[in-house]
């Protein structure tokens, strides 16, 4: 269930039905959902499950930083939209989406959790990322949520770090992997390949006119993250199906008048998908864009980047496709599941 809301009311709003047991709550930007969020979503499943009560995911839109240093906002792993797809894959009961704007921006950490997550959603429990801040100038941090956990009687859980190659997972390690074309880290992290969303629209048939027919994509969300310019070994998926191909990201130094493009060919699809949307799943980074001699040997380098996509797709990229870490997030981690902090009000 998703529910979007406001700062404003102080009453228990009428999209939650909360049973005398009262909720398990986390409360984050989730960006990526990678698999720290997924440890962090794991404990708040056991717990509500052993309480029978349940499980709210409290996230905001657009990203805090948008409104509170637009400078400084980074670009999104994951759009709201994205966002509440993969949630929905997840065992939350209810993901409610907050509007974050100056009202909220202005309210304490303390304002926070007594008019929102107490009165609100009435938590009984709350589960953090060891990292956790939140509530005007980020004071909302661990200690002080235990101080207002004793005073007003919920429990905090605070989850470790999960770590991927021995370094913790966050958006933040997400976002610069991808930003130097390291997509197979980024699957790592996030237990999937990242996946962009996009248009397909007319380009100049250049690719076609070489034997290599391509879709040319428009990114849907303007602040979406996309990868380093490069050649990459790619999936993509439209209208229930989802099909190995390699992708083209960046300038085309090859034709002089076309400006930096992302085109994907399909292996053995030659349809017409225009104005469709595609999700491109990035699995590996096959080499950087370069200039060529001639079209000529473009063409022999496009077959050597077909062959190499088709290998490389051969491999697991992050995680089985089917198994989302948003059900299980001991997969492939380094975090003993048992090595958790807890504060509980006496």
């Amino acid at each position: 269930m998703v529910a979007s809301s406001g700062p404003g009311r102080s009453s228990p709003e009428p999209w939650l039905v909360v049973n005398g047991r009262g909720t398990v709550v986390t409360v984050g930007t989730f960006d990526g959902l990678h698999r720290g969020h997924a440890a962090v979503l794991a404990e708040i499943r056991r717990r509500a499950q052993a309480s029978g009560r349940r499980a709210v995911l409290v996230t905001f839109d657009p990203h805090p930083l948008k409104v509170v240093r637009p400078e400084a906002a980074p670009p999104l792993l994951c759009t709201a939209e994205e966002k509440l797809e993969l949630l929905a894959l997840s065992s939350i009961d209810i993901a409610v989406v907050l509007r974050f704007d100056r009202a909220l921006k202005q309210l304490s950490p303390e304002a926070f959790v007594r008019e929102i997550l107490l009165t609100r959603l009435a938590m009984a429990e709350l589960v953090i990322g060891y990292d956790h801040g939140f509530g005007r100038d980020r004071r909302g941090d661990v200690a002080l949520l235990r101080e207002l956990g004793a005073r007003w009687g919920f429990a905090v859980d605070v989850v470790p770090p999960v770590l991927v190659d021995g370094a913790p997972v966050s958006s933040s390690r997400v976002r610069n992997a991808l930003r130097e074309g390291r997509v197979e880290e980024a699957a790592r992290c996030l237990g999937r390949p990242y996946s962009v969303r996009g248009v397909v629209v007319r380009g100049f048939g250049r690719g076609r006119q070489l034997g290599f027919p391509t879709a040319n994509l428009r990114v849907e969300h303007p602040d979406k993250l996309v990868p380093a310019p490069g050649i990459y070994a790619v999936h993509g998926a439209f209208d229930g199906c989802r099909r190995p191909g390699v992708l083209h990201l960046g300038p085309r130094p090859a034709f002089a008048d076309a400006p930096p493009s992302i085109e994907l060919h399909l292996f053995d699809y030659d349809g017409d998908l225009y104005g469709r949307t595609l999700i491109i799943e990035f699995c590996a980074r096959l080499r950087e864009v370069c200039s060529f001699a001639s079209l000529d040997a473009l063409v022999v380098q496009m077959h050597r980047d077909v062959a190499a996509a088709r290998a490389a797709l051969r491999q697991p990229c992050g995680l089985a496709h089917d198994s989302l870490i948003l059900t299980d997030a001991s997969a492939g981690s380094e975090t003993p599941a048992a090595n958790r902090e807890r504060h509980d009000p006496e």
